[in-house]
């Protein structure tokens, strides 16, 4: 499987929206690898692993825990969006995902969204398998 270091860095893309992910999960580094083709003209989107250091001293108001639970991505200007929101400001972030857009913004559907990212988000180490030392994960696979 190839490092999530191939992935696009916030530090040589100061302009771009920023990915927080869990980089220690299979699951989440294929997603955002795959998030990462739809960025067709590039440099909208950056991407950081939430157990990177940087993120704890760029973002201290996401803990570490909100983060274990949901993506984030972070505008330029500092605005956060979490979980199905993220996914959702990204349908309208990328050319490429906005066929999505009438989909994901249908109204009185946003608790659904926000439902099955939650289900998937819980399971995603069994999904496709945990990566993390010393099993320090599986406390997710409950």
């Amino acid at each position: 499987m190839n490092s999530p270091d191939t992935l696009p860095d916030p530090d040589l893309q100061p302009n771009a929206d920023v990915v927080i992910f869990d980089g220690q999960c299979r699951f989440c580094i294929g997603g955002v690898k795959q998030l990462s083709k739809f960025d067709c003209c590039g440099g909208r989107l950056s991407y950081i692993s939430l157990h990177d250091p940087r993120v704890a001293e760029r973002y201290p108001s996401l803990s570490h825990d909100i983060l274990m639970q949901e993506m984030y991505v972070v505008r330029a200007d500092g605005r956060a969006y979490g979980g199905s929101a993220a996914v959702r400001y990204l349908t309208r972030r990328l050319p490429l995902l906005w066929w999505a857009t009438p989909i994901l913004h249908f109204p009185g559907t946003a608790w659904l969204w926000r439902w099955l990212y939650h289900q998937v988000a819980k399971r995603r180490y069994r999904m496709a398998g945990k990566q993390c030392p010393d099993d320090a994960c599986s406390v997710h696979l409950r």
